[in-house]
């Protein structure tokens, strides 16, 4: 079978290799999409990862279960989450998954863009999904980033009157719009360096989109809330002097939301005098877990997310360090690999 090995930033190989063997309590998926995860092109991120398949975004069709297997069968069309949790850790009684052994340790075979790939028994029995009919293999590979912004948001505390700030509108960040819209979000307000993603958030639920390049911020996100600022602030970009943005334009009793971390080694200037009075709380939010894809395949299938506005760029897996590419350099929403 065809896969997709990273080996370095700008090195993808279209490379073949067997087709896994099935054990007794694990399933061979046939792939039919996989996403281009914004972590797959954040340099820092997959050099620490590589050489690896790259794809953790994948919907296709069991084509194999071993002979232990049950609840599952050849033909099903599934969605498979890379990780898997045990549920019984200390971290797993605490909601934190993605802080279980089990979960960092568990993984598909060979990754989510390649032909086929294999599913552990953890991930099969405790986060494969079967998909509706309803629901298309490309819809199903949101399924995976929509559960992190879902986790994201209810990190945030989010109950609905708040007003929120979305800043950066890649795929993440339209995500999060659409869904801080969904859950009763008073005022959204997104925030970017390009025209058309502002345009995008505001046909997707944002109430006003800020092109950061040619206005400053904070002042606007004072002017827009009549000085009161932001009660949940999302900070997508990866970088420092954005999450210090982010933090400025926080109100009285908000949460900051670091939705991607800064490259290990960068530090993060913060005044906790500024913190403590006004009540600021910061809030990371790393991946998701079970309940969020759960939750996030019955918002596709409810057409919350709207698949076909947010998947911009199709490729075939030979085409796949084009579509790595075009990502990387934020021409494209979101690409991923149909089969």
């Amino acid at each position: 079978m065809k896969v997709a090995r990273i080996y370095d930033f700008n090195d993808i190989r279209i490379e073949e290799m067997p087709i896994p063997e099935v054990g007794r309590r694990e399933a061979l998926v046939k792939v039919k999409a996989c996403g281009i995860c914004s972590g797959d092109v954040t340099a820092w991120y997959i050099k620490q990862k590589a050489p690896i398949v790259i794809g953790h975004e994948p919907a296709g069709i069991i084509s194999a279960v071993g002979s232990e297997v049950e609840g599952f069968s050849v033909g099903d069309r599934v969605f498979v989450h890379h990780h898997a949790p045990c549920f019984i850790c200390k971290h797993c009684r605490r909601g934190y998954y993605s802080m279980c052994k089990t979960w960092k340790a568990s993984h598909i075979y060979p990754g989510g863009v390649a032909e086929y790939f294999l599913v552990p028994e953890i991930n099969l029995r405790n986060d494969t999904l079967k998909l509706p009919a309803s629901v298309s293999f490309e819809a199903a590979s949101l399924i995976e980033p929509t559960a992190c912004s879902i986790k994201a948001l209810k990190r945030a505390g989010i109950k609905g009157g708040e007003r929120v700030l979305q800043i950066g509108l890649g795929i993440m960040g339209q995500l999060n719009v659409v869904l801080a819209r969904y859950y009763g979000a008073k005022q959204v307000i997104a925030a970017d360096l390009r025209d058309d993603r502002c345009e995008l958030a505001k046909k997707l639920g944002a109430d006003t989109a800020i092109n950061t390049a040619k206005t400053e911020l904070r002042k606007a996100v004072e002017d827009i809330t009549d000085g009161e600022l932001a009660d949940v602030v999302i900070v997508g970009p990866p970088k420092v002097e954005v999450m210090k943005l982010g933090i400025d334009c926080a109100g009285k009793g908000s949460c900051v939301v670091f939705f991607m971390g800064s490259a290990p080694g960068e530090l993060l200037e913060v005044e906790p005098h500024h913190l403590y009075f006004n009540e600021i709380t910061l809030v990371s939010s790393y991946s998701c877990g079970p309940y969020d894809t759960r939750e996030a395949l019955e918002l596709i299938s409810q057409k919350v997310i709207p698949a076909d506005k947010l998947i911009t760029d199709r490729f075939s897996i030979e085409e796949t360090p084009q579509a790595f590419a075009k990502m990387a350099s934020l021409n494209t929403l979101k690409a991923i690999i149909v089969f």
